[in-house]
């Protein structure tokens, strides 16, 4: 353990073998660091939070502070849990749980980079990458593999599909289904191929998605009369998870341009 003479942390805090503790930084009472976990100067965690071995803390981030809800009381019982192996970089701001008994969770692998802010119950899934100044309203849920570009904003409640790509500086009010590429201009540009084949995807797998997508969003059907066409045919599992996801959306999913299929 290597903690700087100039570390404020509490004696009931629960720090692992390995830990690094930078100058200045201050670690709560109820906080428990991993094995192997970096802490840089100046970070603050404080409040019930939980990080995972050989997960990173960049200089000045803010992890477990009080949620920005104004519903919010001092005696509320809440939680930031964090993975193993995930990394919250220079001035990262994550807030825990607004209710009794309530979480904000980054899963594992997850990179969330200078700047970026979780509100209130976010729930992040494995190996997710929120890019620098990316904004998360409360309740926000992003689905594993997926990659939020620098400057974007989701309104509070929004659901992000798996393995989903989000241009830089777009701005969120509906849910964004798994597996789609959206543009800087808040259209969908398609599916995102590259995070797919990098998913290990076959091409096969990944055309099937395609056929999905143009079901929804390429043919002249609107989306209910989609989602009841989708039903004629027999789907994978993760073609399936794309039509369930759309038709469990309360806040509905964006629709973008209308696309055409390719020629034959």
């Amino acid at each position: 353990m290597k903690i700087h003479p100039t570390a404020l942390v509490a004696e009931q805090a629960q720090i692992a073998r390995d830990v690094e503790i930078g100058p200045h930084a201050i670690i709560g009472p109820e906080v428990s660091l991993g094995e192997g976990c970096v802490v840089h100067g100046m970070a603050v965690i404080e409040g019930k939070t939980t990080i995972g071995e050989n997960s990173f803390i960049g200089y000045g981030a803010a992890l477990g502070a009080p949620p920005q809800d104004f519903a919010f009381k001092d005696e509320v019982r809440s939680e930031l849990r964090v993975g193993k192996r995930s990394a919250l970089r220079e001035y990262v701001t994550v807030h825990r749980g607004s209710k009794d008994g309530s979480a904000t969770v980054v899963g594992d692998d997850c990179s969330l980079l200078a700047g970026s802010h979780l509100g209130h119950n976010v729930r992040l899934g494995n190996k997710v990458t929120i890019s620098n100044n990316c904004l998360l309203g409360g309740y926000v849920e992003v689905g594993d593999g997926s990659v939020l570009g620098a400057g974007c904003a989701f309104h509070q409640f929004l659901r992000v599909g798996r393995l989903s790509v989000v241009s830089s500086g777009a701005r969120s009010r509906k849910d964004i289904p798994p597996y789609v590429s959206v543009a800087a201009n808040n259209t969908l540009a398609g599916i995102n191929a590259a995070g797919l084949q990098q998913a290990g995807w076959t091409a096969e797998a990944q055309a099937e998605i395609l056929r999905a997508f143009l079901l929804v969003y390429g043919s002249h059907l609107n989306v209910s009369q989609a989602l009841e066409k989708s039903k004629e045919t027999s789907w994978s599992p993760e073609a399936s998870a794309f039509f369930d996801f759309i038709a469990s959306s309360k806040r509905g999913v964006w629709s973008g341009r209308r696309w055409k299929k390719p020629a034959p």
